[in-house]
């Protein structure tokens, strides 16, 4: 008598036979498409917008003022391309990060406008670029400032504790740390307006 299991393993094997001239398994592709391929990978990998290796090559003064100047012409470019009044721009920066493209909170804030990584993300611009750092800041300020009609006191504290915190407490949260934060950034918003 026959084992069972040994004609359901022929029948089996049959199966794949057939399945096999049905279905026929691609070849793989020929050596210089595998090398094509690899290298558009590596050109997609180093364009990316989020690549974190760009700080690396600025020189940083490091003293404030030097810092702040650094960035001040491409801030009044940005801040009139977004409709931002560059004093209000300023003094963020200045709070943020005292004009330090490197800066890095421990909350993991990056850079001169100290964007986080998701906010950044959802602006579309590389935090760890210094250039495209404080033009997200630049950009969401203006989406903040819009959003609450211009009421800088309400578009500060959302840019420090996030909007959803702002909306709910109907204006600025009941943390220390934020209501010293917009009290800060206001201040140096009036000196910078003053002229000093």
């Amino acid at each position: 008598m026959r084992n069972p299991i040994e004609g359901i393993t022929r029948v089996l094997g049959r199966m794949r036979e057939i399945e096999a001239m049905v279905y026929p398994t691609p070849h793989p592709p020929e050596d210089d498409k595998i090398d094509d391929r690899f290298e558009k990978v590596m050109e997609e990998v180093l364009d990316d917008p989020y690549d974190a290796g760009t700080t690396a090559e600025i020189s940083v003064p490091s003293g404030v003022s030097e810092r702040m100047a650094m960035w001040e012409d491409h801030l009044r470019e940005l801040c009139e391309q977004y409709q931002v009044d560059p004093d209000l721009a300023r003094a963020v920066m200045k709070m943020e990060s005292g004009g330090n493209p490197n800066a890095i909170s421990s909350a993991g804030a990056i850079g001169l406008m100290q964007l986080m990584p998701g906010t950044a993300k959802g602006l579309g611009v590389n935090p760890h670029d210094p250039k495209r750092n404080l033009e997200g800041g630049i950009k969401y300020l203006a989406q903040l400032a819009d959003k609450y009609d211009g009421d800088y006191v309400k578009t500060l504290a959302a840019y420090n504790a996030g909007s959803g915190r702002v909306d709910s407490y109907g204006g600025v949260p009941p943390f220390p740390e934020t209501q010293r934060y917009v009290k800060n950034v206001l201040a140096l918003y009036q000196k910078y307006s003053r002229g000093d």
